[in-house]
């Protein structure tokens, strides 16, 4: 069965909350580029993918 396609993208607001962050800190991770992002219409939405990789990057930088 296909998965929801809603469901593979977060807003800023959802990825703040997962990563127990502000919603700035995630504009600055965009920003900078640490963090892809897409525009869909006047929103930004991450990729789950996207978040994982990041997460990935962090824990490998800090172990």
């Amino acid at each position: 069965m296909a998965q929801d396609p809603s469901t593979n993208f977060l807003t800023v607001a959802e990825v703040a909350a997962e990563l127990r962050v502000s919603t700035m800190t995630v504009y600055r991770l965009i920003k900078s580029d640490q963090l892809a992002a897409t525009r869909i219409g006047k929103s930004l939405r991450i990729r789950r993918g996207d978040v994982d990789r990041y997460l990935e990057r962090r824990y490998t930088e800090a172990g």
